[in-house]
């Protein structure tokens, strides 16, 4: 059987509607798209909200996650209908790692620097954050959008550690944002590398799926179709 369903999880700072412009052009290529709206309450609760929607579809699954996403679908991978996983500017640690120490032997980018409180326990971007650092590619009123419509992100979610990295057992995909100002590029690099993940870069910022909608797309649906049970 062949891949039908993506399942598309957002990261930090962000929800479900950073995929508003990628669900229609997988639609269009006859897949059907849903997005997970992740807490960002800890890693733990962002995977039992993406096996969620995974329990609900039949047959098969690509799993597609965007920068913290990244380390959601390393975990919730391993749930057996996910047959493949898509990376975009995406986090990977390995098992037994965390995000914060996935990264950590590399220099920050800028938008670390945009980061501050939002209440106990959370955090969020700045708006100049994310017209600056995260989405610097789009115009500024897009940009402003992403800005309103941000989860902020549980501190705790960076340190909470993958048990079994799902990318060892399953085959991935890797979208390279050249341009990124959130997570350095060279730790995405690297990553897709270790992965031994097919690989596509991109000169966009941290958040191509709004910058270059159709690139990504095409890539995922590649990846989909590339799947055979």
């Amino acid at each position: 059987m062949a891949i039908g369903t993506v399942v598309l999880v957002h990261g930090a700072f962000a929800d479900g509607s950073c995929w508003a412009k990628v669900i229609p052009l997988l639609t269009k290529r006859g897949l059907k798209a849903l997005a997970v709206q992740n807490p960002l309450s800890s890693l733990a609760d962002d995977v039992v909200a993406t096996h969620r929607v995974v329990d609900m579809q039949e047959g098969p699954v690509l799993m597609v996650g965007h920068s913290w996403g990244g380390a959601v679908i390393t975990e919730a991978g391993n749930h057996p209908k996910v047959k493949g996983l898509v990376y975009i500017a995406a986090g990977a640690p390995d098992s037994g790692q965390s995000f914060d120490a996935w990264w950590k032997p590399y220099k920050p980018a800028p938008g670390a620097a945009e980061i501050r409180p939002y209440g106990e326990g959370y955090v969020a971007l700045t708006q100049q954050g994310v017209r600056k650092h995260f989405v610097q590619d789009i115009p500024t009123d897009e940009a402003d959008i992403v800005y309103a419509t941000q989860g902020p992100l549980a501190v705790r979610c960076f340190g909470d550690k993958i048990s079994t990295a799902a990318w060892r057992s399953k085959k991935s995909w890797y979208i390279v944002a050249a341009r990124d100002e959130t997570i350095p590029p060279d730790v995405e690099r690297d990553s897709a590398s270790r992965m031994g993940a097919e690989t596509l870069v991109l000169q966009s910022s941290h958040v191509p799926m709004l910058s270059q909608p159709e690139a990504v797309a095409e890539f995922i649906a590649k990846a989909a179709a590339s799947i055979k049970e």
